[in-house]
C-alpha cells in the first residue's frame, strides 16, 4: 500500500498537474490570440510604417545598386504581407539588375518571382522560372535559397497532388533537396535546424525533431518570424505523434507570433481554429477563421483563401445554428416576461380592488396604483425593446443568410473562372507562346471584369434585399442621384449601401470598393451635405431605410412551423 501512494505522489500526480498547467497555459494563450486579433491594426501599422520608410529612401536613392537594396527590402516586407506588392519588387529589382548587369542579382530576382509564383499555386511556372537559372554561375549564397525553393515547391506539390504515383515522384525530389540544404547550411542556423526537424518529423522520429527544435527554441533575441517557424515546425511533429495538447499549444504560440509579425499568409490560425472547434469553442473558432480569411484575402493568397473555404461553412453553418438557438432563448425569455406581465396586471386589478375598499387609506392605494402604473410600463417598454431586438436579429440573420448564399455561388463561379483561366494560361504556355503569356499575366483585364461582375452581384443582392432604397435615398437628399444606365447602384449609393448593412468603417468600405480612405470620405462628406435637415443625422436616416419585415416574418414564420 505505501508502495502504490508512494508511485502515485512521485510519478502521477506531478503528471496530473503538469496537464493541468499546460491547459492553462494553452487557454492563456488563447486569450491572448483574442486580444491580438481585436487590436491587430496595430502591428499592421507598424508594417506599413516600416514600408512608407523605405519606398521614401527608394525615391531617394541615386544609384541603380541603392534602389536593388531598397528594392529587395521592400520585397521581405511584403512578403507573406501581399503578394502582388512583392511580385512587383522581385520584377524591379530584375528589370534594375538587367540594367546593371549583375547575373547574381538577376538569379536573386528570379527566386524572388518563382517563391511567389510558388506561394499563389503557381507551381509550374515556378519551376519554369528556377529552370532558366544557371546554377552552375550561381554565387555560393543564393545556394540555399535555390535549394530552399526547389523543396517548398516539390513539397507543395506532393501535398496537393492527386495519384500516389505523382505524391511519391514529388515527395523524392523533396528529399534531394532537403538533403542538399543539409549539406549547405551551418549546423547551427535555424535553416538547418527547420530542415532537420522536417527530415526527422519524415521519418517519423518525432522526439528526436522535437527536441531538436526546443534546443533551438529556446535561444534568446529570437525574432517573431522565426518563432513562428519553429513553434509551426513544433506544432506539426507533436500532431505526428499523436499529442493534441502539444499540438494545440504550439500553433497558439506560432499563431501569436504570426499575428505580431503582421503577415497575412500563414497556417498556423486556419489550424488552430479547426481544433479549437474541435474542442466546441465554436465562437472562438469562427473568430479565428474570419481573420485567417480576412487576411488570406488582403494578402491575395488564393491557396490559403482556397483551404479556408474548405473549412469555414462547417464552422459557419455551427455558429448560425448555435445564434439560432440563443435567439430562441430569447422568444422563450420574451414569453415568460409576457406571462409576467399578465400576472402583474392582474395582481394590480385585486389589489386596487381591495385598497379600494379601505377608505381610510385612500391617498396609500392611489400611492401605489401609480407606482404599479409605472412598473406595469416599464415592463411594457422592456416587451417591446425585446420584440424590436428579436426582429433586428432576425433581419440581420436574413440578411446574413442572403449573402452566405450569394458568397458560396460567388466562390463556386470563381474557381470554375480560375480553372478557365488557368487552362487558358497552360494553353498558351503549352504552345511556348511566352509574349502572350506575359501580356496575359499582366493584363488587369480579367481582375477589372471579375470586379465588375463581384459589384454587379452585389448590387443586386442588395436591391433584392432592400427594394425602394434608392427612392428612399433620394428622398433625404435635396438632389436626387440616379446610376447610370446599365447599372444598378454608383459608387455613392453603394457607399450607403454598405453603411446601411452595418459597415460604417471608412477603411472597410474602402478596401471593399478598392478606392482610397480618402476618396471614400470625401464621397460622405459630399452627400451628407446635400442631406435635407440635420448632415449629422443623415446616416442614422439611412440604416433606417428599408427594413425587410415581410422577409423577415416570412422566416420567423418558416421557424415557428412545427415540422
Amino acid at each position: 500500500m505505501r508502495k502504490i501512494v508512494l508511485i502515485f505522489v512521485t510519478v502521477v500526480l506531478p503528471c496530473l498537474l503538469c496537464a493541468r498547467n499546460d491547459d492553462k497555459s494553452t487557454d492563456a494563450l488563447l486569450r491572448q490570440i483574442d486580444g491580438i486579433i481585436k487590436n491587430r491594426q496595430t502591428y499592421g501599422a507598424e508594417k506599413e510604417a516600416r514600408i512608407a520608410d523605405l519606398k521614401k529612401l527608394l525615391s531617394e536613392a541615386t544609384s541603380d545598386e541603392q534602389r536593388y537594396g531598397f528594392c529587395g527590402r521592400l520585397f521581405d516586407e511584403y512578403r507573406a504581407y501581399n503578394l502582388d506588392s512583392s511580385y512587383v519588387y522581385a520584377q524591379r529589382k530584375q528589370n534594375l539588375a538587367s540594367h546593371m548587369g549583375k547575373q547574381d542579382y538577376l538569379d536573386d530576382s528570379a527566386m524572388n518571382m518563382a517563391e511567389v509564383m510558388g506561394t499563389t499555386g503557381m507551381y509550374k511556372e515556378a519551376l519554369e522560372q528556377l529552370g532558366q537559372i544557371d546554377k552552375k554561375t550561381l554565387p555560393d549564397y543564393l545556394y540555399s535559397y535555390y535549394y530552399h525553393l526547389y523543396r517548398t515547391i516539390y513539397g507543395l506539390m506532393g501535398d496537393y497532388a492527386v495519384t500516389e504515383k505523382e505524391k511519391k515522384a514529388y515527395y523524392r525530389m523533396t528529399d534531394l533537396y532537403r538533403d542538399s540544404l543539409l549539406q549547405i547550411n551551418a549546423s547551427d542556423s535555424l535553416g538547418h535546424v527547420l530542415v532537420m526537424a522536417d527530415k526527422c518529423i519524415v521519418h517519423a522520429q518525432y522526439d528526436e525533431a522535437i527536441r531538436m527544435l526546443m534546443d533551438y527554441y529556446r535561444r534568446p533575441s529570437m525574432d517573431e518570424h522565426s518563432k513562428a517557424m519553429i513553434t509551426y515546425t513544433l506544432s506539426e511533429g507533436y500532431r505526428l505523434k499523436g499529442d493534441k495538447k502539444g499540438q494545440k499549444h504550439y500553433l497558439a504560440l506560432s499563431a501569436i507570433a504570426d499575428l505580431k509579425s503582421a503577415v497575412k499568409e500563414y497556417v498556423s490560425l486556419r489550424k488552430l481554429a479547426s481544433l479549437v472547434y474541435e474542442d466546441g469553442d465554436i465562437d472562438r473558432a469562427y473568430n479565428y477563421l474570419k481573420c485567417s480569411l480576412e487576411d488570406a484575402t488582403l494578402c491575395n493568397a488564393r491557396l490559403r483563401t482556397l483551404e479556408i473555404s474548405q473549412v469555414f461553412p462547417i464552422i459557419d453553418q455551427a455558429y448560425q445554428l448555435k445564434a439560432k438557438r440563443q435567439q430562441q432563448e430569447m422568444k422563450i425569455s420574451l414569453i415568460c416576461i409576457s406571462l409576467l406581465s399578465i400576472f402583474l396586471l392582474v395582481a394590480v386589478f385585486f389589489v386596487y380592488k381591495q385598497m379600494k375598499k379601505v377608505a381610510a387609506a385612500r391617498r396609500e392605494v392611489l400611492d401605489t396604483n401609480t407606482l404599479l402604473q409605472e412598473l406595469n410600463e416599464e415592463l411594457h417598454h422592456s416587451n417591446s425593446q425585446l420584440k424590436e431586438m428579436n426582429h433586428t436579429l432576425s433581419e440581420t440573420n436574413y440578411i446574413k443568410e442572403e449573402y452566405i448564399g450569394r458568397y458560396m455561388d460567388q466562390c463556386s463561379t470563381y474557381l470554375d473562372k480560375m480553372d478557365l483561366y488557368r487552362r487558358s494560361l497552360n494553353k498558351t504556355a503549352a504552345a511556348g507562346k511566352v509574349e502572350e503569356l506575359y501580356k496575359a499575366i499582366k493584363s488587369s483585364q480579367f481582375l477589372e471584369e471579375e470586379l465588375k461582375e463581384f459589384y454587379a452581384n452585389f448590387d443586386m443582392t442588395f436591391l433584392q434585399l432592400f427594394p425602394n432604397f434608392v427612392e428612399e435615398f433620394n428622398a433625404l437628399l435635396v438632389e436626387p442621384m440616379q446610376p447610370k444606365a446599365g447599372e444598378l447602384l454608383n459608387t455613392e449609393l453603394r457607399i450607403f449601401a454598405l453603411i446601411r448593412l452595418g459597415i460604417t468603417d471608412s477603411t472597410k468600405i474602402a478596401q471593399f470598393l478598392r478606392y482610397s480612405v480618402t476618396t471614400i470620405y470625401n464621397y460622405r462628406t459630399r452627400v451628407r451635405n446635400k442631406a435635407l435637415g440635420e448632415r449629422d443625422e443623415f446616416e442614422a436616416k439611412v440604416m433606417k431605410i428599408g427594413k425587410v419585415e415581410e422577409k423577415v416574418a416570412e422566416t420567423e414564420e418558416k421557424a415557428a412551423r412545427p415540422e
